[in-house]
Parts: structure tokens; sequence; C-alpha cells
């Protein structure tokens, strides 16, 4: 079995570990708000939609779960907090069924492509290289033979942390230094990935989100460079956002997603933050499958988004 299909007994301890603050704020609060009620009134939707818009599920989600709850409560005749936990929990997993977030074996089989083309974007301070440099050690512990490409040109430190990254993980960085195309450094390092018959190539980008025209053009260009080695690269453009920012993370989310084609999510520093919301409401607005989810500082914590782990972890 390769490690992306695991899910072992102490990655769901870790997980819980990383969901706990998020979890400790949601039910101290709806627990909280169902002292002396003995049925889900009015006055309580109220206070359960400020709980979870507090706890960044985001306003759109929020109404959509309150909604459900109202019609699974007329039906269902609640009669106990431990009920109306069954049904939030159950009411998010199918919300998050919907929007296709279940675990991924992408990352497993790689869908055939060799090498399988990864671009990774996301603004300066989520943990994008991090992420990178935890995905990179990941592949090479499943046995892929992986390729790195310093396209973040624009600082120093991202070429930088990008290379230690390599050495730390034995995989080869191609990089230019610092104020060279970024498009030249994406492209000779899919070439070298071609050349060396690699599995996976995993792209880093800029981390500038100064106007969207101008992020749009750069990633475009990059994009193109890439095909012309491998025709339907990149396979993965992959967002990742800091979960403990919030609605930040939304606003993050609605840029890049209009500025180029995300199709995968990363979700990092959960285990920071009582944010953790923002991983149903980005889910749910931008119907990207969410891949990773970061629970820990260390090398093996990024872990595939698993749908049910998570609603398990969050509810249990």
């Amino acid at each position: 079995m390769g490690i992306f299909n695991l899910f072992s007994k102490d990655k769901k301890e870790k997980l819980d570990q990383g969901l706990s603050k998020t979890k400790t704020n949601l039910f101290s609060k709806i627990s909280k708000a169902l002292v002396g009620k003995s049925t889900v009134d009015d006055s309580f939707l109220d206070e359960l939609e400020e709980i979870l818009v507090s706890s960044d599920v985001g306003i759109h989600t929020t109404l959509k779960i309150i909604e459900r709850l109202q019609k699974r409560v007329t039906i269902e005749k609640y009669i106990n907090s431990s009920e109306l936990n069954t049904i939030l929990k159950e009411e998010i997993s199918h919300l998050l069924e919907e929007n296709n977030n279940e675990s991924l074996s992408t990352f497993e089989n790689l869908q055939g492509k060799k090498p399988y083309v990864i671009m990774v974007v996301g603004v300066n301070g989520v943990g994008k290289t991090t992420t990178i440099g935890k995905l990179a050690n990941q592949f090479k512990k499943s046995g892929k033979h992986v390729v790195l490409g310093a396209a973040d040109t624009f600082r120093a430190a991202a070429v930088m942390q990008l290379k230690i990254w390599g050495e730390r993980n034995g995989v080869k960085v191609v990089e230019h230094g610092m104020n060279t195309d970024p498009a030249s450094v994406a492209f000779d390092a899919v070439k070298f990935a071609v050349d060396e018959n690699a599995d996976v190539v995993i792209i880093d980008t800029a981390g500038r989100l100064h106007n969207k025209i101008g992020l749009m053009n750069e990633l475009t260009k990059i994009k193109k460079v890439m095909s012309k080695v491998v025709p339907d690269s990149p396979h993965e453009v992959l967002l990742v956002l800091d979960a403990s920012t919030g609605q930040n993370a939304f606003e993050q989310a609605k840029q890049f997603t209009s500025a180029t084609e995300v199709n995968a999510l990363a979700l990092t520093k959960l285990d920071g933050t009582a944010k953790g919301g923002v991983v149903i409401g980005i889910a749910d607005q931008f119907k990207v499958p969410v891949k990773y989810i970061g629970v820990g500082e260390g090398i093996d914590d990024l872990q595939i988004f698993n749908r049910q782990e998570f609603v398990d972890s969050l509810f249990n």
C-alpha cells in the first residue's frame, strides 16, 4: 500500500490534535447556546449561525447548514444536544461529499502521467514552500523520483528555502537564482524531469498578489512554457492557503481561482487555530477539492484530506 493511502492510528491522533482548538471553540459555544433549551428554536439557530460564522465557516455555507438543520429537526423532532451534534456532523459530511472532497488517490497512481506536473501557487507566508518540501518528502518515501523547480525568483529566501528542502529530501532542485525569469525556471525543471525520467515535478511560484492581471499573466506564461515540454501540463494547480487567516484565506482563494485554473487546495496551520471551519467553507464555496491539510510542523504532518476522518475529528 502506498504512503498516500495510509491513514494510520498515528495520523488520526495527529488530526484530532490539530483540530482540537477548532473543536473546543465550536462545541463549547454550541453547548452554552443549548443550555436550558428543549428544542431548536429561532434564538438558538441565530446563535448557531453566529458560532459557525465566527469559526470561519463563511456566511453562505453557514446559511446552507442552518437551512439543512432546520429541515432535519422538523422531520426528526430534535430532542437533545447529542442528536443535534449527530445531525450537524451528517449535514457537514454531506456538504463536503457533494463538493467532491473525498480522500483522493491521485497522488498514489499519478493518473498515469510521467512526469506528473504540479504548479503550486499561494501568497507569501502561507507555508507554500514548506508544503512543497513535505510533499516531496512523502513522494520520495513512496519510491517516486521527484524534481523541484524554484520559480519563485522574486525572493532570495524562497529559492534558498527550496534548495534546503531539496537537500533534506535528496531531490534535485532546478533553480536560476533570484530575479530570473520564472517561466524559464519552470521550463527547465520540467525538461530536466522528462530527461531524467522523473515521476513528479513540483514548481514553486511567486507569492505575490499585487494585482490580478499581473498574477494571471505570470501564471499563464509559466503554464504555457511547461506545456511545450509536457503537452497537458500542469496536471495540477495546487493553491496553498493558511487556515489560521480565516476570511483572508477566502479572499486569496477568490483571487487565485479567478486568475488561474486551480484544481486542488491545501490548507495549512490547522493545528494553530480555532478557525478550522474555513476548510468547510472554502470547499463549499469554491467547488475545488481540498487535497491536503497541515496539522503540525513535522515533516509528516501534511495529510491527505479525508472528509470522513476530518468530520469525525471535529465531532467525536
